[in-house]
């Protein structure tokens, strides 16, 4: 075990994924020799070679299309994407190609070896264009997975599991957390499983339901409930598709009710397909409705950065409606 921040384990799950399998490239915007504008894949140029770890253009959709093309060739692919903000010019690729790829040859040829890492969320004042959380438009695409880790610990074991899943995978990194999470993590390799939620905190009045930076927020908001003599359950969802309703649903079951916690605006956003799930699994068990507490709907704010964020008051003030619903 080491001391190791997120950016940290990032690159130490890319180091051993390199080393293990010789078919496997890392590229994007300045992630060869400069290690990327957040120095995630620092040395990798230098270990791996010119070959397996290089610069593009500033192009996001030939950076997708790229990496299609390595990957339907049977190689390895880690593709960056600098800001989840610049995912966009590579959506068609990526809704329209990575994801279909599979199914449209019926399995004679795929791309299941590329992952698109990418940072996402706000919280580092990056205003409008450096700040979005855009997980959710891919949630609605068959084909892709999406992940998103809370923490070092968790970052380099999703995505040593993305890398090696036979589906292409979007992973989406909390930047706020870069730096700021750091922790224990085994040096060598290991995995967490795709698709499945994890209990971080057993609560009966109350399930509390997020994924990446929001964790942070969410067992914030939990110890204030808990001041006030209310025990919440904490969820971390970790995929978000395919995404595991059955650990979500049995804690609904048990808790009556749930709250559900992004960073992303609220219409549209990943809660509400959550909660139209829950509603149909745990109808007769809730004991008030499925609350949300999201980001706005407006673009994501510089000077308002603060108030825009769904924080841990914010949270808390829900899960007291909640419970005296």
């Amino acid at each position: 075990m080491a001391e190791m921040n997120m950016l940290h384990a990032i690159n130490s799950a890319l180091r051993i994924a390199m080393e293990k399998d010789s078919t496997m490239t890392v590229f994007g915007e300045d992630v060869g020799h400069f290690g990327g504008v957040f120095r995630a894949t620092s040395g990798l140029q230098d270990t791996f070679g010119r070959a397996r770890c290089f610069n593009t253009p500033l192009t996001e959709q030939g950076i997708a299309g790229f990496a299609n093309g390595l990957a339907s060739n049977g190689m390895t692919v880690v593709a960056e994407i600098q800001f989840a903000d610049y995912i966009f010019p590579a959506f068609d690729q990526i809704v329209n190609e990575s994801a279909k790829f599979r199914y449209r040859s019926g399995n004679e040829f795929n791309v299941g070896g590329l992952t698109f890492r990418t940072p996402y969320g706000g919280g580092i004042a990056g205003g409008h264009y450096h700040s979005q959380s855009p997980e959710a438009y891919f949630t609605g695409t068959p084909g892709l997975k999406v992940v998103v880790p809370r923490n070092a610990y968790q970052a380099k074991g999703l995505l040593l599991a993305s890398i090696r899943d036979p589906n292409p995978v979007v992973f989406f990194e909390p930047k706020r957390l870069y730096r700021a999470s750091v922790g224990e993590v085994p040096e060598g390799d290991y995995e967490i499983e795709l698709g499945k939620a994890e209990v971080l905190q057993q609560g009966k009045d109350i399930t509390l339901l997020g994924w990446g930076a929001q964790m942070e927020i969410l067992e914030k908001a939990a110890e204030m409930a808990a001041a006030e003599g209310i025990s919440c359950e904490v969820i971390d969802l970790r995929t978000l598709s395919p995404w595991d309703v059955n650990t979500v649903a049995e804690s609904v079951k048990k808790t009556g009710r749930l709250l559900i916690n992004h960073e992303a605006p609220l219409t549209g956003g990943f809660a509400g397909e959550i909660a139209a799930t829950i509603q149909e699994e745990c109808f007769l068990y809730l004991e008030s409705p499925i609350a949300r507490v999201c980001g706005l709907d407006t673009p994501y704010p510089l000077i308002h950065e603060k108030e825009y964020m769904p924080d841990a008051l914010k949270t808390f003030e829900a899960i007291k409606a909640c419970v005296a619903f």
